[in-house]
């Protein structure tokens, strides 16, 4: 509620989409929030046997016409060395900072995108 109040910013929005197989078994998601005309993604993920097979654009793309028909203008992110950067970067992310040794030995990285219709 202080957030609200500060900002006067009162519509929340909860993303969950997930990637279901045809036994109905859960097989990869996307989960974030929306607030203050900003996306955030805060997990996507595939199962192994289904990556690079174009769910997580798939997913990625879904998540962002949700965040537009909610008025939002940009979406934001975080991704390790490790992890899908080259992914988020293809689909028109920056990145605009990134923490060194985050886990030791690798670095954490935040993207952003501006959103367009």
């Amino acid at each position: 509620m202080y957030n609200v109040a500060v900002t006067g910013l009162d519509e929340y929005y909860p993303v969950a989409i997930f990637l279901k197989q045809e036994n109905e078994e859960i097989a990869g998601g996307l989960l974030g929030d929306i607030w203050g005309a900003w996306l955030h993604v805060t997990y996507l993920w595939i199962a192994a046997p289904l990556r690079r097979q174009s769910y997580g654009s798939q997913l990625l793309r879904t998540a962002e016409q949700y965040a537009l028909e909610r008025g939002c203008q940009n979406v934001h992110l975080e991704t390790f060395s490790f992890q899908a950067r080259p992914l988020y970067e293809k689909h028109g992310y920056e990145v605009f900072g990134q923490l060194e040794e985050c886990p030791p030995g690798h670095t954490k990285y935040f993207l952003r995108k501006r959103l367009t219709p």
